[in-house]
Parts: C-alpha cells; sequence; structure tokens
C-alpha cells in the first residue's frame, strides 16, 4: 500500500476484541502495543487508529451496522464460536480481524474483502476507483 502514499486515499483503522480476545488493550495503550508488541519491530502506523469498537453484535458501532447492510458478507463461515465474543451471531457478521471494506470519497462503501484477500487485490480496486473506473459495487 506504499504506492498510494501519495493518493488522495487513508486507511483507517478500528480495533476491536471480539475476536479471539486479542486486543485487550486500553485505547491509550494501542500504539505502544502495535510498535513492541504486535506486530511490532517498531512498527508505526501512518493511517488514523481510532478507539475501539464493535463490529458486530447488540453494541455494534453504528459505522459497522452501516458498512456490513451495504456490503453482503464475503465469507461463508462463520468460525470458531468460542472465539467469537458477541451475540447475537448474523451472517453479515465481521468474520475476524482484518476483514476490509472500501469505501469511496462520498462515504458510499464499495466493496468488503475477506481477511485472507491478498493487499494486491485490494489495492488493485483502489486505484480503479481512484481513477473513476467501474468498480463492481457491493
Amino acid at each position: 500500500m506504499r504506492t498510494l502514499k501519495d493518493a488522495p486515499f487513508t486507511v483507517l483503522g478500528f480495533p476491536c476484541n471480539q475476536f479471539g480476545l486479542q486486543t485487550p488493550e486500553e485505547n491509550k495503550e494501542t500504539l505502544n502495543v502495535l510498535k513492541y508488541v504486535r506486530p511490532g519491530q517498531g512498527f508505526s502506523p501512518d493511517f488514523p487508529i481510532f478507539a475501539k469498537v464493535e463490529v458486530n453484535g447488540l453494541k455494534e458501532h453504528p459505522l459497522y451496522t452501516f458498512l456490513k447492510e451495504s456490503c453482503s458478507f464475503v465469507n461463508p463461515t462463520i468460525g470458531d464460536t468460542d472465539r467469537l465474543h458477541w451475540s447475537p451471531l448474523k451472517v453479515s457478521d465481521v468474520r475476524w480481524n482484518f476483514e476490509k471494506f472500501l469505501v469511496d470519497a462520498e462515504g458510499i462503501p464499495q466493496k468488503r474483502y475477506d481477511l485472507k484477500t491478498s493487499f494486491e487485490v485490494i489495492e488493485k480496486d483502489i486505484c480503479m476507483l481512484l481513477n473513476k473506473n467501474t468498480l463492481t459495487k457491493c
């Protein structure tokens, strides 16, 4: 994604602790966790990291309600329900950390990506969107 550094585009990071309880830190600790623990090795994001949100369940953030209503699920497998910490489970739920949504400059969700989607695929879609080429919407 470094090739998009000067493009009119940004990544927004929303930590969530609903997947295997892998993000237990307090909001004020998030940047240090990224830098020293996971991924570690001095990592410092060059994009905004917001406060933790719930992306699924009764307390899901309205942004994620909107994104999930706009783009259908991309992975039919829910996974190990013992590691999913929300209720109720819905077919539209975000399946795991690092699932991504591509949103255009007007705030319209364009595409939803499984956590295993390669950055090359996402980068291609971003470039298409920036060049105003046709991108199949959600």
